[in-house]
């Protein structure tokens, strides 16, 4: 189960038309900063192909200028150990 924590940056004007659009996405937690336009997005998908498939759908929104990976944790232990 793959978690991430990534710093997500807005194109001008459209904070929180990305705010919306990661929030949406399945998986995701967005929360925004205070004073600034950089957004904290948290993903936990439960396997590698479900992490592939939100890696396509982050990179297809619009509003998005730039993601940047701040921390990855993947669970590499087998299930039920």
């Amino acid at each position: 189960m793959p978690i991430k924590s990534y710093l997500a940056y807005p194109a001008t004007g459209r904070r929180d038309e990305l705010a919306a659009a990661l929030g949406r996405l399945r998986g995701c937690q967005v929360v925004p900063a205070l004073n600034r336009d950089p957004l904290v997005l948290t993903t936990d998908t439960p396997d590698e192909a479900a992490e592939a498939a939100l890696e396509v759908a982050l990179a297809a929104l619009p509003g998005l200028h730039g993601l940047g990976l701040v921390a990855g944790l993947a669970d590499t232990e087998p299930a039920g150990d």
